[in-house]
């Protein structure tokens, strides 16, 4: 072997002849090699790239060949009677999407050649008022088409795009007005700045600011990240004669129940003030085990309650960085620190929603703490202010977005709340596809009754109406589900009504540039999540209808699946009669019983179900929607409309598939 160098600067400004003294010049039959090294290079990246194709053509042949689809997994949650109705209704527009291309075509190559909507409509209303320009009854056909489109279908078709570009404006002016504010933030240095002067009661080192805290994990089904939880908490720093930590167990697998117990049983020996609560009777959800949580006669003793859920790991610090701000700050209500991801250079799909949570809680919940002092909580990573929750009536059972739920309630009681940014909590993102894992929205028709009759100031209440509630739950995946996905599709079938290129790409480009701005290192990645984030406007839509509309399935929680030692997140209860405990009491039940309850089920645990990709049939049949446009527009020779279209159908391919997250062999 040859150790071959590329040629250097001096090798380019001297001749042969001239080489300076102590210099060395590479010959042409050296740089010939060189260049043919870097030819084989990439001779080799076309090779493994046809490899990847081939792999990836052979795992779409065995998921289709499987049969595996959202609709027939068990263990999605949501409403079968209205997830058919709505996969029946896309279902119906892509029939006839088809049909038009079909007839579109064959108008096409019978001399129907159209290009600008003005001289389209001219040729049009020429063609039908002349009746020597029909020619046969194709013809005639498509005239009578052509004339329904211009009078009947394009002027309501152009009315809903205006409205929903009239919307997308509004949308976008909203991130560019909080991209605005984060900037203000970091030029100013703005932060909430704690009281100093901790000092730890145990060392005798004097009275300092220790108040009584019960710390609060909700689980259920979590034997994959319970161990690292439970040993975050336990290593607090905080005095122990001054926290209390309540394992609140939800779990009906008895096998999770028994490890959980066992682990708390654990800390219990090393000194750790920790307890374990079980409830066999899943009222309520997550909201409904933290009220049952509350009701326990010593939590009287305790002034604030910090809030994790079972996959987060805060630092030993949190609560000597959290805690602090509450003192001498009657009106807190809440601190709510951020997330960081330990995983979020996994695939593509973490890669992905690293760049939305960046910006949700970099831009977002920083800008509305600064400038409002209310944000939405987050459901964990925080720390509640007792009193702030029983004066806003605790946490209620009517909805599975209790985080949204109670933040609102406490705002209108006139509880503040604070974003600290710098205070970080460990936490990994979903390596898989589930797009049926967003609830819905359903508090939010009860809570707008309750905005208008509070006597918080005009400003507030039109910050939660329009901005909180309309613009951000219910207008943004509105008009980005039917602008992207409907109306785009529909205006290359009806051309007479358009669509500017500006609303197709520079617009959105720019919004989702600003969106990638606190997460830089995920640039390379601007195009993909701009395609994504249209992509999974179809589960947000979903939601917000549901939701809005109180379906059923807004009312329906699903356990998040977490990578682990198991890949089964929500496990089935493997317990045939369970034994009677009132709701909220802990279980009686000792290590022995459960044992020996984990053998009797043995050979109905090893039948679980093995975790699977699956096909989601309504982002494939909207993939081959948006390509049949894709192909109409060609037609038309609208040539951006053609490529976000092709892209963007490619991508709903690529979830429909479930190509983007997690392969299991």
């Amino acid at each position: 072997m040859v150790e071959l160098e590329s040629p250097s600067y001096e090798d380019f400004m001297y001749p042969n002849d001239a080489v300076p003294k102590g210099g060395r010049n590479k010959n042409a039959k050296q740089l010939t090699w060189v260049i043919l090294l870097k030819a084989h290079k990439a001779a080799g990246c076309l090779t493994s790239i046809a490899a990847a194709f081939f792999s990836l053509t052979s795992i779409v042949r065995r998921r289709v060949a499987s049969g595996r689809t959202d609709s027939t997994d068990n263990s999605l949650r949501e409403n079968p009677a209205i997830k058919s109705r709505f996969y029946t209704c896309i279902k119906i527009v892509l029939w006839l999407s088809l049909l038009l291309l079909c007839f579109e075509m064959a108008a096409y190559f019978k001399g129907w050649h159209f290009g600008a909507p003005d001289f389209q409509l001219h040729h049009r209303l020429y063609t039908l008022t002349h009746g020597f320009a029909v020619r046969d009854v194709f013809d005639l056909l498509y005239s009578k088409w052509v004339l329904i489109r211009v009078e009947y279908l394009a002027p309501p078709l152009q009315f809903l795009t205006n409205v929903c570009i009239l919307l997308f404006l509004i949308q976008s002016m909203d991130r560019l007005i909080l991209c605005l504010g984060c900037f203000w933030i970091k030029i100013r240095n703005i932060k909430p700045v704690a009281k100093q002067g901790l000092m730890d009661l145990e060392s005798g080192d004097g009275d300092g600011y220790f108040p009584m805290v019960l710390v609060q994990i909700p689980m259920c089904n979590e034997k994959e990240v319970y161990q690292q939880s439970i040993a975050a908490v336990c290593n607090l720093d905080w005095p122990k004669g001054r926290l209390l930590i309540q394992i609140l167990d939800d779990s009906d697998d008895p096998k999770t129940q028994l490890l959980i117990k066992e682990e708390v049983h654990k800390w219990q020996q090393n000194d750790a003030n920790i307890i374990y609560r079980h409830r066999v009777i899943r009222e309520g959800y997550k909201a409904g085990n933290l009220k049952s949580a509350m009701g326990c006669s010593y939590v009287k003793d305790y002034e604030f309650v910090a809030i994790f859920d079972a996959d987060f790991q805060p630092n030993p610090d949190f609560l000597k960085r959290t805690v602090p701000h509450f003192q001498d700050n009657e009106e807190l209500g809440l601190v709510q620190a951020r997330w960081s991801f330990v995983n979020k250079d996994e695939n593509l799909l973490t890669k992905l929603q690293l760049i939305n949570l960046a910006f949700h809680f970099e831009v977002e919940q920083q800008v509305n703490g600064i400038f409002l002092n209310f944000f939405g909580f987050n459901g964990t990573a925080g720390v509640w202010r007792i009193k702030a929750l029983e004066e806003s009536g605790g946490w209620m059972e009517r909805t599975t977005v209790e985080d949204m739920d109670i933040a609102v309630r406490a705002h209108l009681h006139g509880w503040k709340f604070i974003f600290l940014n710098d205070v970080e909590n460990h936490m990994k993102l979903i390596e898989s596809n589930n797009t049926d894992g967003i609830p819905g929205d359903a508090v939010v028709p009860s809570l707008f009754a309750a905005v208008i009759k509070s006597k918080i100031s005009i400003w507030k209440k039109f910050n939660m109406i329009f901005l909180f509630f309309l613009l951000r739950k219910l207008i943004l995946p509105f008009y980005s589900f039917t602008l992207f996905c409907i109306i785009l599709p529909m205006t290359m079938f009806v051309p007479e009504a358009t669509l500017p290129a500006w609303v197709v790409c520079y617009v959105p480009a720019t919004m989702s540039f600003l969106n990638i701005l606190p997460a830089p290192k995920s640039f390379p990645f601007l195009v993909p999540y701009l395609l994504f984030e249209n992509t999974m406007s179809v589960t947000k839509f979903n939601a917000m209808v549901s939701g809005l509309f109180q379906l059923g399935s807004a009312y329906e929680w699903v356990v998040t699946k977490k990578s682990g030692r198991s890949s089964e997140g929500d496990l089935e209860s493997l317990v045939e009669k369970p034994p009677t405990v009132h709701r909220g009491s802990s279980e009686p039940t000792n290590l022995d019983e459960m044992r020996e309850e984990i053998k009797q089920h043995t050979k109905k645990a090893a039948s679980k179900k093995k975790k699977h990709n699956r096909i989601y049939t309504k982002e494939l049949a909207l993939a081959f929607l948006l390509l049949t446009a894709a192909a109409r527009s060609l037609l038309s020779a609208q040539g951006i409309h053609f490529y976000f279209l092709l892209f963007q159908g490619i991508s709903f391919l690529l979830v429909g598939l479930d190509l983007i997250g997690e392969q299991v062999e």
